[in-house]
């Protein structure tokens, strides 16, 4: 089974950028519609971008024209470029399949933006 470890978050001023990875253990990474998830505080867990294998993306309207989603098969990475974050960005990261069955959740990595 395909598990994920995601990396990158921290803390960064209204405005500012960060890059998440996410990197992928198992088999046919490549075959995989991916996704970012993001679980903000007292929130639901809620789609953020997905990938499919032919890489076509797909987006939350809320971050629409901030973050980029982009994988590397190569590397077994996904990744999450994020842009102007803003405080509502402020959430838990996961990444995972876009498709049942889903892998088991990682930890995730938290992005706190805040001045």
């Amino acid at each position: 089974q395909v598990q994920f470890v995601e990396s990158g978050g921290g803390l960064v001023q209204p405005g500012g950028s960060l890059g998440l990875s996410c990197v992928a253990s198992g088999r046919f990474f490549s075959a995989y519609m991916l996704a970012w998830y993001r679980q903000g505080p007292g929130k639901q867990r809620e789609l953020v971008a997905s990938v499919d294998a032919g890489d076509n993306t797909i987006y939350a309207d809320s971050v629409k024209g901030r973050f980029t989603i982009s994988r590397d098969n190569a590397k077994n990475t996904m990744y999450l470029q994020m842009n102007n974050l803003q405080a509502e960005d402020t959430a838990v990261y996961y990444c995972n399949k876009a498709m049942s069955p889903q892998s088991r959740w990682g930890q995730g990595t938290q992005v706190t933006v805040s001045s």
